[in-house]
């Protein structure tokens, strides 16, 4: 079963300021009872936008001058922390089709590719200007193109970058390796018979 290739997201954004943003904040660890992933789009951030809320702020994904965002904005060493897969996938049940950040943590980063979830970076200056350009234009269109590798913003055109293995994963759709297993199941049970760990010594 081949999946359909990722080539370009396009669509309003979101930003998310700040660097080290773990996966304990992006999906709180009480969700991570869910086996199907349902529903986690609408727990994404929970406590941050409940602590949020406390101060007098609104987080930016209860602002709803950026509801409908396909793409979201962050900084350094997002999605650090646990490997749960959760928190990807709650932003992608939350809406969010591609990530553009100045970095990831590794695991993060697998598990986005893993379900289908770009992500991309920025240097910091560039990413800082993109923030606060979305910030003062919610309306503002971006399109990320993984084929140029490019995110065009109205006049503007950033170069982004993604490790090449993940980016040709997206553009063959090949980025889901159960998937790719599934495919070629007989050619997996044939290999297993004569792995001699798996059919016995």
């Amino acid at each position: 079963m081949s999946l359909p290739a990722i080539r370009r997201v396009s669509g309003t954004a979101r930003p998310l300021a700040g660097d080290d943003i773990d996966t304990d904040r992006i999906i709180p660890a009480r969700f991570l009872v869910s086996v199907t992933f349902d529903g986690l789009g609408a727990h994404a951030f929970e406590d941050d936008r409940k602590a949020a809320t406390a101060r007098g702020e609104v987080h930016s994904f209860d602002d709803s001058r950026f509801s409908g965002a396909s793409l979201l904005l962050v900084n350094r060493n997002f999605g650090c922390g646990s490997s749960r897969e959760h928190a990807p996938q709650a932003l992608l049940r939350g809406g969010i089709k591609a990530v553009v950040g100045e970095s990831y943590s590794e695991i993060f980063f697998g598990n986005s590719v893993a379900i289908g979830l770009p992500c991309v970076t920025l240097p910091h200056d560039a990413m800082a200007a993109l923030q606060k350009l979305v910030a003062r234009d919610p309306a503002r269109m971006l399109a990320l193109d993984l084929e140029t590798k490019t995110l065009a913003v109205g006049e503007a055109t950033f170069e982004v970058a993604m490790p090449e293995n993940a980016r040709q994963a997206f553009l063959s759709g090949h980025w889901d390796g159960t998937s790719m297993l599934l495919d070629r199941f007989e050619a997996v049970e044939q290999l297993a018979k004569r792995l001699p760990y798996v059919a016995g010594f």
